[in-house]
């Protein structure tokens, strides 16, 4: 996790301001730097997605009331923290749609605890984030800020309800075609605006 935030920074800092800006033409059409890295960002979304959706060729049992000791490839682990941190930095996203598919495909995480450790990774950075704009003087808008954290209390709540009657096997999936959809339409939207 601390790999993964250091590259963000770094990307953030370093790499992002020495791309050129627009990132290339294409017949007439100027494709700009936020726009490349957004269409970037949905292109790995619907990557990751079809990761999910896709039935496994070999399917493991269901882990849903099995406590057995799990056992982590470290070195991969840290190659992900890497590649997403990177791919973060890149977009300037805070990563979750990365993160859940990341720590269910490599990490071979259940999808609950997959949610619950990038809700905890989400969390710390926006955290940081947050403190870091209040240090910094910037204006914050107290009211929709309220009202945002209210909806996503309330939204937390409901999905640690239905969480309890939802297996993993089907969270997964799910989750996979909401990433999908998501990543296509921001990838129309951005293509129809070009035009």
């Amino acid at each position: 996790r601390g790999t993964r935030r250091l590259l963000r920074l770094g990307v953030r800092a370093w790499l992002v301001p020495a791309l050129p800006d627009p990132l290339f033409h294409a017949g007439d059409t100027a494709v700009s730097k936020a726009l490349g890295m957004l269409i970037l960002f949905a292109s790995l979304m619907v990557a990751a997605a079809y990761s999910m959706i896709r039935k496994p060729r070999n399917p493991q049992p269901s882990t849903d009331g099995n406590h057995q000791r799990a056992t982590f490839n470290y070195p991969l682990i840290l190659g992900e923290g890497i590649i997403v941190g990177t791919i973060t930095g890149i977009v300037g996203a805070g990563g979750g749609f990365l993160i859940i598919p990341a720590l269910v495909l490599l990490a071979k995480l259940p999808m609950k605890q997959a949610v619950g450790t990038s809700l905890i990774i989400i969390a710390a950075k926006s955290l940081i984030g947050f403190t870091g704009d209040l240090k910094g003087g910037e204006a914050i808008e107290w009211s929709f800020l309220g009202a945002f954290s209210a909806v996503a209390i309330a939204g937390i709540i409901i999905g640690t309800m239905l969480s309890k009657r939802i297996p993993n096997e089907k969270l997964k999936p799910a989750f996979g075609w909401f990433v999908l959809v998501m990543g296509v339409y921001i990838i129309g939207r951005e293509l129809s605006a070009l035009s």
